[in-house]
């Protein structure tokens, strides 16, 4: 397993997350147990979890799986409720009791709301550090400029920045490349990402023009057979050349994801030991730049823009600004 550096708050974490959201849905907590221990014993100590999950049964089973094993552990977890203080502060606590821990390592706003109030928020998020309930705070799917705000609020009133923000990033949804990925280089952010297999539409276990296998997520949500018509060519090409890479389709997606330099860790949710160890062995696979590129180009999903000039190229440059003197070139340490 590799390790990366975590913002700039001086910890190191396994470079794979481990998500947690198919436990106690797809998995039950034998296999969880079972899933925990493997990973823990392969290296992996940066584990996210959440409220939401399963409406906080997910926090249960990991409270349980987990027992004797905090030390071992960078874990996450995420608001539910609002994002007013009253929420904020009741959906750790509620957390805290589910997972049966004193505290968290990282505590994440889930989703930003028209008409936030990020004051409101930073200094809710300082008083849950205050109590010694998370160690660090972040946000996840925050644009760019929300975090770049919060953390001016922060900085003016002494409280803890926002290190992390958790957001979508694959080969379909490649947003994160205008703005919050420079953004995040430059200012020493950690990223995490999840969707990284697309809803498993790069596990090779949907075929293009083949009948969707059952029991799957296909049966429940639409955008799997929507993107399946859409890029259904540029997926048969994905797998074709993991074929000859002699890798699996999971593993290229993932090994896709963690070539930026932006990117601190992927998160990637397991429903099997089998599945994790596949996981675990894609953080061992490299592209080379001229395989990045090959791949990158199968998918016509850069975020399209109309201009004269650079300005779309400058908004997605991640060397634009030097790095800040304290912190390093690139989130990643191997």
């Amino acid at each position: 397993m590799n390790y990366v550096g975590f913002s700039n708050t001086g910890e190191i974490v396994s470079e794979m997350c481990l998500g947690t959201m198919m436990f106690g849905d797809r998995c039950d907590e034998v296999e969880t147990a079972r899933i925990v221990d493997m990973a823990i014993d392969q290296g992996v100590t940066f584990i996210d979890t959440a409220a939401m999950y399963c409406e906080g049964y997910t926090e249960e089973i990991m409270g349980r799986v987990l027992k004797g094993k905090r030390d071992k552990v960078f874990i996450t977890t995420k608001v539910i409720k609002g994002i007013d203080p009253q929420s904020i502060h009741e959906s750790i606590d509620e957390s805290l009791s589910r997972l049966q821990m004193d505290y968290v390592d990282l505590y994440l706003i889930h989703w930003p709301k028209v008409g936030m109030q990020p004051e409101a928020i930073m200094e809710a998020l300082n008083y849950v550090v205050q109590q010694g309930k998370a160690r660090f705070v972040g946000c996840s799917n925050y644009p760019a400029w929300v975090l770049e705000l919060s953390n001016a609020i922060a900085e003016k009133h002494g409280w803890p920045k926002l290190t992390n923000n958790q957001i979508p990033y694959n080969l379909i949804e490649r947003g994160a490349e205008v703005e919050i990925l420079p953004q995040a280089m430059t200012e020493g952010i950690a990223i995490t990402t999840y969707r990284t297999l697309v809803l498993g539409l790069l596990t090779g276990k949907y075929r293009p023009d083949e009948s969707l296998p059952e029991n799957t997520r296909s049966q429940v949500d639409q955008r799997i057979p929507s993107w399946l018509v859409k890029y259904g060519d540029s997926i048969r090409r994905f797998n074709e050349f993991a074929a000859r890479r002699g890798i699996h389709p999971a593993q290229l997606a993932i090994a896709w994801v963690r070539h930026s330099p932006a990117v601190t860790s992927p998160l990637v949710g397991v429903s099997s030991t089998r599945q994790l160890q596949a996981t675990i062995d894609a953080f061992s696979i490299d592209l080379t730049e001229a395989e990045y590129t090959e791949v990158t180009n199968m998918f016509d999903t850069a975020v399209k823009e109309e201009a004269g000039g650079n300005f779309p190229a400058l908004r997605r440059e991640l060397h634009l600004v030097p790095h800040q003197d304290s912190l390093p070139a690139s989130p990643k340490r191997r």
